[in-house]
């Protein structure tokens, strides 16, 4: 394979920046990667060099070009590939570097991945004189017209593309790495393989996807599939994708006329079983509630992840996103499945927290709105206790009094404590403050007079003197349970 076999392949768009009409017949040897500053070593004659240039920077530019280069030429190497992605473009340093040592350079597009490259040259390295393309079995375009107006699902799909191929394994993954279609025979992939960089990944691109919705075309062993043919098979998913946008809104609207029904009060048997029923779950139970914020699309993500099917996903009259899902589980929360792929599912989109709530399971329809208004509080407690911070939170973490307030409105805990506390909350006041670290000794004492003056390192005397100001300004008495109570509650929803 020649140098100008590679700029003339259009699907590539390489984009010529510096090369003599002589050095066009230039033979590749093979393809390298590298951004060291010094690439000589890992460089071999006759190779094709791919650079992201971000060894590269304005400052000492020049110099940082030449030494980059000048081992280039030493090491021998057919011809420099620039990506732009790092700068937005190559520097004029580089290119006059390759100018004064003879080293062949063009610009790959930020959109064009290293590896499509790769696959072309070692595509090319197989074929015939000439550097034409040996013939191949062909993509059977005809039929995979006519499976998706039939309304095939992507593992047919998927099946039919890789015929020719002797169906090597493909796969169709979400951005969480969940599988959403296979080639059959294709084994059981770890949702972390398609991490770490091997294979050969092609997205598959619709303009309005957001970042849940995103798939990504899966091999993790290059097949002889030309880069431009695995282009055109995640063009025929996106396709797909598309297709199903119709289903998807009317399944969303199903679900959300069902979370209409669950808040509305008491619902009416038959109403709600049409309801479960149209959502494609079954009208006995069990099921399990979660709800979720901002939005829907990260727990329909989710819910995909922990049950493929016999699952609704729709919003709440207040907007809350919600599922109610089939199970089979025992009597626990699913808070510990859910909480085991919601760092995964957040970090599709950090552009801000992720927040899931969880209620107990409900054993039948009845049993559904207080399972939901049980997540719907589990979710206000962890977007109260950590708005920061991704969280899943279970109805089954109110096992005390801190945990069970987490739940209530900020504004509310906040007009709470100010109205029991009044005045021992003056920020200027360095007399409330003493009286405050004492209430708060004493009830974590239990009450005790001599541990809190023991903990105050006071006379008991003079603890009974500040409690006994604190009475006077609250108006409780601290010898009564609820009104230890109410205080302690007060000094939870200040910190809280």
């Amino acid at each position: 394979m020649h140098i100008a076999h590679l700029l003339r392949d259009e699907s590539l768009g390489l984009r010529p920046l510096w090369c003599e009409d002589t050095m066009l017949g230039r033979e590749i040897s093979g393809v390298t990667a590298t951004d060291l500053a010094d690439p000589a070593r890992s460089v071999r004659p006759g190779e094709l060099v791919l650079s992201g240039l971000l060894w590269w920077t304005p400052d000492d530019g020049p110099a940082k070009a030449e030494r980059f280069v000048s081992a280039l030429r030493t090491a021998g190497a057919a011809a420099l590939l620039a990506g732009e992605k790092t700068h937005g473009g190559v520097p004029d340093d580089l290119v006059h570097a390759c100018r004064r040592h003879a080293v062949p350079v063009a610009a790959v597009p930020a959109h064009v991945m290293f590896r499509t490259i790769t696959d072309s040259v070692q595509l090319r390295q197989r074929s015939g004189p000439g550097g034409r393309p040996a013939l191949l079995p062909q993509l059977d375009r005809e039929r995979l017209n006519r499976l998706l107006a039939e309304g095939a699902d992507p593992a047919a799909l998927l099946d039919a593309a890789f015929a020719h191929l002797d169906r090597p394994a493909a796969y169709l993954l979400t951005a969480s790495g969940r599988t959403v279609a296979a080639t059959t025979d294709a084994v059981r992939l770890p949702m972390d393989l398609p991490m770490d960089g091997t294979g050969v990944t092609v997205p598959v691109d619709v303009a309005e996807a957001g970042p849940y919705e995103r798939l990504r075309l899966y091999l993790p062993e290059p097949a002889d599939t030309p880069p431009r043919e695995l282009q055109e098979i995640a063009a025929i998913l996106a396709t797909w994708q598309r297709s199903g946008a119709g289903h998807r809104a009317a399944a969303y609207e199903a679900a959300s006329a069902l979370g209409a029904l669950l808040t509305g009060g008491a619902a009416d048997p038959f109403a709600l079983r049409a309801a479960l029923l149209a959502c494609g779950l079954p009208p006995q139970g069990p099921y399990e509630v979660i709800t979720a914020a901002p939005d829907r699309w990260a727990l329909a993500e989710a819910v995909a992840h922990l049950r493929p099917g016999g699952a609704a996903v729709g919003a709440l009259p207040d907007g809350t996103a919600f599922a109610v899902l089939a199970t089979e589980r025992p009597a626990e929360s699913p808070t510990e499945p859910l909480a085991e792929i919601w760092p995964r599912i957040a970090a599709c989109d950090p552009s801000r927290p992720r927040h899931a709530g969880t209620g107990p399971r409900a054993d039948g329809p009845e049993d559904l709105n207080g399972a939901l208004s049980q997540a719907r509080y589990a979710l206000a407690s962890g977007r109260n206790a950590a708005p920061g911070t991704s969280s899943v939170t279970g109805a089954a973490s109110f096992t005390g009094l801190a945990a069970l307030l987490t739940g209530i409105p900020e504004e509310v805990r906040t007009a709470y404590s100010h109205t029991v506390l009044g005045s021992l909350l003056a920020a200027d006041n360095a007399s409330s403050a003493v009286l405050l670290q004492t209430l708060e000794t004493f009830l974590a004492r239990d009450g005790s007079w001599a541990r809190a003056a023991e903990e105050l390192r006071l006379h008991v005397n003079t603890v009974h003197y500040r409690i006994g100001r604190i009475e006077q300004i609250t108006g409780r008495d601290l010898s009564r349970l609820d009104d230890r109570l109410d205080l302690r509650a007060a000094l939870l929803c200040r910190g809280t």
